[in-house]
C-alpha cells in the first residue's frame, strides 16, 4: 500500500543540505489545488535556511491567493469578510445602513487598531484589551459593533485553518451600565412643551410642533414619522399606514426602507385631533404626493438632523431630558391609561410585545 498523501496545506519532512554559499532547506508541500510541489529556501546557516523555509510555508497561499495563513495580516481577513457582507447586502439580505455602520467602524477603529496584526497574534488578551479601550474611549455600542466585525473576519481565518478557534468567543462580554428609562411627558408638560415650540419661530419653521403632536398621537419612531407619505393617510378611515422608516445610505442619500418586522408594519387609528392636524396640513401643503413632514424642498427629511433640531429647541433645564423617544414613551403611557391591553399597546407601537 502506498504512502497516504499529505493533507492540503501541510508539508513533509524538511531536509537541509550544505552548499558552497550556505545551506538549502527543502520540503514537499501539498498546495491548495491538491498538487504536491517542492519548496526550498536558502540561508547562511542551516537554522537560517530552515527558518526561511518555514516562514515561506506559513505565508503560502493557494493559486487564487485568497486563503489566509497564520502569518496573514488581519486586514486581509477584514477585506474578505467585508466583501462577503457587501455581497449579501447587494442581494438584499443585509441592510444598506448595516453596510455603512460596519464599514465606518472597520475603517475608523478596527483597521487602525488591529489591521497590521498577524492572524496568529490575534489572542484573547489582545482583543479584550482593544475592545475594552474602545468601550472606554468611545462607547459600548461601538465596541459591540467592532466585536461583531472582528468575529466575522476571524471566522474566515478559522475556515482557512489559520486559527484553530475564534478567540472572540472567549473575550469578556461588553455590558453597558443600566440606562435610565425615559419617562413620559405629563399632561401639563405636554401643554408647556407645545406652547414653547409654538412660540419659537425656528421650531415652527422646522415643523417641530406638529411633528411632536403626530409622534405623541401615534407612538411611531422619528424615522417612521418622517417616512409617512400622504398616500399612507386614509382620511375617510381615520388611519395612517406605517410601513417604512427613513435611513441615510452612504453614496445614495436618504431612502425609505421597509420596517424591520411584521410588527413594524402596521395601520394605526388616529385620534380625531391628530386627524384634524393632518387635514389642515394636507390643505396647506405644496407637496401633496410627498412626505407629510418634508424638508424644505418637499423631499425626505433626515432623522439625525431632526433630532438635532429638537435638541436645539428644548431650551434650558426644564426640558433638557426630552428626546424623540420621550414622545414614544408618552404615547405608550396615554394608550395604557386609556385601558388598552399590553398587546394593543405593543401593536400600536410596532413592537413584539407580550401576546
Amino acid at each position: 500500500m502506498g504512502r497516504p498523501p499529505l493533507d492540503i496545506g501541510t508539508y513533509g519532512v524538511i531536509r537541509c543540505y550544505e552548499t558552497d554559499s550556505g545551506w538549502r532547506a527543502t520540503v514537499k508541500y501539498r498546495d491548495y489545488d491538491g498538487k504536491t510541489r517542492p519548496v526550498e529556501r536558502w540561508g547562511k546557516t542551516k537554522s537560517a535556511a530552515e527558518r526561511s523555509l518555514k516562514k515561506a510555508l506559513a505565508e503560502r497561499k493557494g493559486p487564487s491567493g485568497s486563503s489566509l495563513t497564520r502569518e496573514s495580516r488581519f486586514k486581509e481577513a477584514l477585506d474578505q469578510w467585508f466583501a462577503k457582507f457587501q455581497a449579501l447586502a447587494d442581494a438584499g439580505k443585509r441592510s444598506p445602513s448595516s453596510v455603512d455602520t460596519y464599514r465606518s467602524i472597520m475603517d475608523r477603529h478596527v483597521l487602525p487598531g488591529l489591521g497590521e496584526v498577524r492572524i496568529h497574534e490575534m489572542s484573547v488578551a489582545r482583543l479584550d484589551a482593544f475592545l475594552s479601550a474602545l468601550w472606554r474611549s468611545v462607547s459600548v455600542d461601538t465596541a459591540k459593533t467592532a466585536r461583531s466585525v472582528i468575529s466575522g473576519a476571524l471566522r474566515i481565518a478559522v475556515r482557512d485553518k489559520a486559527l484553530d478557534t475564534n478567540p472572540v468567543r472567549e473575550v469578556e462580554p461588553l455590558e453597558a451600565g443600566r440606562k435610565k428609562s425615559p419617562r413620559a411627558l405629563t399632561l401639563e408638560e405636554r401643554v408647556l412643551w407645545l406652547e414653547m415650540l409654538e412660540s419659537d419661530p425656528k421650531a415652527v419653521k422646522r415643523d417641530l410642533p406638529d411633528l411632536s403632536r403626530f409622534m405623541m398621537a401615534t407612538g411611531v419612531r422619528i424615522g417612521e414619522a418622517l417616512a409617512v407619505y400622504w398616500e399612507d393617510v386614509d382620511f375617510e378611515a381615520g388611519t395612517v399606514a406605517v410601513n417604512y422608516t427613513v435611513i441615510r445610505v452612504k453614496g445614495v442619500g436618504l431612502i425609505r426602507k421597509s420596517t424591520k418586522t411584521e410588527a413594524g408594519e402596521r395601520t394605526l387609528l388616529l385620534p380625531q385631533w391628530a386627524l384634524d392636524i393632518l387635514r389642515r396640513r394636507h390643505k396647506a401643503t405644496s407637496f401633496p404626493n410627498g412626505p407629510v413632514f418634508p424638508d424644505a424642498l418637499g423631499g425626505l427629511r433626515d432623522p439625525s438632523n431632526t433630532r438635532k433640531d429638537l435638541r436645539a429647541a428644548r431650551g434650558g433645564d426644564e426640558f433638557a431630558w426630552v428626546t424623540s423617544h420621550v414622545f414614544r414613551k408618552t404615547a405608550a403611557t396615554i394608550l395604557d391609561e386609556s385601558g388598552l391591553s399590553a398587546r394593543q399597546v405593543a401593536d400600536q407601537l410596532g413592537t413584539l410585545g407580550r401576546r
